[in-house]
């Protein structure tokens, strides 16, 4: 998501006549950092197009704007720039040709970088950057709004020019924090409030409470960075700022949005010393009015999703939506799914960037540190009523009271975000047109579930599948909930889907080597994944799972093809690599399922993720034992968070041979064994990947 106000430059230029001087290599090296700080490349690099080579459309509040070519192209870059052009256009604002620069290009934080570190940016852009020809587009301001002159009185009015003084009191790595934060990092631009002119309301430490405390920009609110309990930084610690700075995440927070273009780009190139001067900084830094917020601790909503109350409003659209990933108690997952609970982004008065990336969603920044980007889908679908009540659910949830989001707002922000879509040429989803016959994937809402005594049983029966070793732990030997391998809740096509399941029963069963019922295929479930015992057919438990089934499958007739039913085709003539398959698990699937199979657990020893192999996890017996069984599954669906669109576990993440070959080397590792193996594939026909 590029911004209106970015990490960048926007230097609109060019003129012939240049004299460039001789750089040494340090002063080249030192300005290439020094343009990743300044994050350069985020704005003067278009989709497609070369690296700085401009081109890149940034919505003001009079227009659009258009990033200029900074390569040292003499006809249309900056190759015909003195250093005092240079200078002149990144500090002060001013053009070669003596036309002022729109304040979409942070010149007032740029004013404030010293003579050795621009002589060193002059020196990259000059002999370490390719030249490229290409033409600079004008803006579409309209006129008179496209007149240049009064900018001179914009800038004598609010911007503070001079280069940056240290503060006095204040040690060496707080001031280098300072200069980088006030400076080529302009963060300011973004995370500053606006005056009437457009204007940032401050720019500088000295400059107050406004400084840093958070402003709305191209429809995206760029949180408080400042002291305050909430919205702001008072619950990061330094460590927490340097980690999120490197890898664009900690144990309970992502980045989003812009953030993720400027980690990307930027920061995540920074030295580690940078990066800490930048935290001892932003620490000093006092709470915004109104920013302190109590968390309370008595986290009464976990208690109730857990016993499976939904009577808030938003909890049940919560528990089908939201719940897969960031789960009953709010905490997520560390490094993979933000944590709800107390966020500081959730805790804002301003919900604009929660509304934005439920409707939008998104990719992690993949970074050096942290490489594999996990997504968050968009759930545009849902109507404003229904994101505002999930998401007024959230902030009213695990101890906070951030305050309601509604309808209108909503709708606000769902305007921005279409509008933004179509500048970018992105198109919504096309739905797959499909066979003649066969009738499209469409399970029903939670939310539709009937009242009474019969939609009590189908929540339980709900409940069952989706926190299985909780409710049924006399059944249940494994680390295992039925929906790890039904994704959503039995409602993700190619995903073991329960919808549309009860009309195909009874069925034959090769393994079995008979036609079997839906009780005793779901009994076939508890022993085998999930090494346990079968339920009572007859059993209030075994009953709700059928009438979660049954709703599930209303009004499909017996016999009807569905589209997305079962897990996946497989492609049974590739041959498994298990040496490449644990470089594939070691690189993609060990940060969610552990080095060693384990899965991993929260603080309450329950598994946010499952087991792949060990003790705890589903035994010989089980179909994911088997490798292209596993390998349509890992194709179709993993990992969980890889894809933008609902519902989760789009998959692809991999070439089907990588999931053939990740599948053979999990499958085969020590596992539970099954003494009911011996009677299986009575009638022969024993499948080649079986593991007996």
């Amino acid at each position: 998501m590029k911004t209106k106000i970015t990490m960048a430059a926007l230097l609109l230029l060019a003129a012939p006549g240049y004299a460039q001087a001789e750089f040494s290599q340090d002063q080249i090296d030192k300005g290439r950092y020094l343009a990743k700080a300044g994050n350069c490349l985020a704005c003067h690099s278009a989709v497609g197009s070369t690296d700085f080579a401009g081109g890149l459309p940034m919505e003001t509040p009079i227009g659009t704007v258009y990033s200029t070519n900074i390569t040292p192209d003499v006809k249309t870059g900056i190759g015909a720039y003195t250093y005092a052009d240079f200078s002149a256009a990144v500090r002060d604002g001013v053009a070669k040709q003596g036309h002022r620069l729109y304040p979409a290009m942070p010149y007032p934080s740029y004013t404030k970088v010293s003579d050795d570190d621009m002589r060193a940016l002059y020196a990259f852009f000059m002999k370490a950057v390719p030249a490229v020809e290409k033409a600079n587009r004008d803006s579409d301001i309209p006129w008179p709004l496209s007149i240049r002159w009064p900018l001179a009185s914009w800038n004598a009015l609010y911007v503070d020019s001079g280069r940056f003084q240290p503060t006095s009191g204040q040690d060496e790595q707080w001031n280098r924090g300072a200069y980088l934060v006030e400076g080529l990092g302009h963060c300011g631009s973004c995370h500053t409030p606006r005056g009437l002119g457009y204007q940032e309301k401050a720019t500088r430490f000295a400059d107050g409470a406004d400084f840093l405390a958070g402003a709305n920009i191209d429809g995206w609110h760029a949180k408080d960075l400042r002291g305050g309990t909430g919205a702001g930084l008072g619950r990061w610690s330094e460590a927490d700022i340097v980690r999120f700075l490197k890898t664009g995440r900690t144990d309970s927070t992502a980045a989003f949005g812009g953030m993720v273009e400027v980690i990307s780009h930027s920061t995540q190139h920074l030295a580690d010393a940078d990066l800490s001067a930048m935290a001892v900084y932003l620490k000093s830094l006092s709470p915004s009015k109104g920013s302190d917020m109590a968390i309370g601790a008595t986290d009464t909503t976990f208690a109730a999703l857990k016993a499976g109350d939904y009577a808030k409003p938003g909890a049940t659209a919560y528990m089908e939506y939201c719940a897969s990933c960031h789960r009953p108690d709010g905490h997520g997952a560390p490094r993979i799914y933000p944590s709800l609970a107390a966020n500081s982004a959730i805790l804002s008065a301003d919900p604009t960037s929660l509304i934005r990336v439920t409707l939008d969603g998104g990719h992690m920044a993949s970074t050096g540190a942290e490489p594999f980007a996990f997504a968050m889908p968009a759930f545009d679908r849902l109507s404003n009523g229904a994101v505002a009540e999930i998401l007024t659910f959230v902030r009213s949830s695990w101890g906070s009271q951030a305050g309601t989001v509604t309808a209108k707002q909503v709708d606000k922000v769902r305007a921005i975000s279409v509008a933004a879509k179509e500048r970018l040429g992105i198109a919504p989803l096309a739905l797959a047109k499909l066979p003649e016959g066969v009738l499209p994937f469409n399970p029903p809402a939670d939310t539709a579930m009937p009242v009474g005594e019969k939609g009590e049983m189908i929540r339980l029966g709900q409940r069952l599948l989706t926190d299985t070793k909780h409710l049924l732990p006399d059944n249940v030997g494994a680390g295992m909930n039925c929906t790890n391998c039904h994704m959503n809740g039995g409602k993700a096509p190619v995903g073991g889907a329960f919808y549309g399941s009860s009309p195909t029963f009874p069925q034959f069963n090769g393994r079995a080597g008979r036609e079997v019922t839906l009780k005793e295929r779901v009994n076939g479930c508890m022993m085998r994944s999930m090494n346990g015992k079968p339920l009572k057919p007859d059993s209030k438990e075994m009953t709700a799972i059928i009438a979660y089934f049954d709703w599930l499958s209303e009004g499909i007739p017996k016999g009807a093809k569905i589209a997305g039913r079962g897990i996946g085709n497989r492609d049974l003539k590739l041959v498994p690599d298990p040496v490449n398959g644990k470089t594939v698990y070691d690189a993609k699937c060990a940060i969610c399922h552990g080095d060693n199979g384990q899965g991993l657990k929260d603080a309450r020893n329950e598994f946010i993720f499952p087991p792949l192999w060990g003790d705890e996890s589903f035994n010989i017996g089980a179909g994911m034992a088997r490798t292209f069984t596993a390998a349509a599954f890992v194709l179709n669906n993993m990992p969980i968070a890889w894809g933008t669109h609902w519902p989760l576990g789009q998959g692809k993440a991999l070439s089907e041979q990588e999931a053939v070959d990740v599948s053979e080397y999990f499958t085969h590792q020590p596992r539970p064994d099954f003494a009911g193996k011996v009677n299986d594939w009575a009638n022969g026909k024993k499948p080649r990947d079986a593991r007996y």
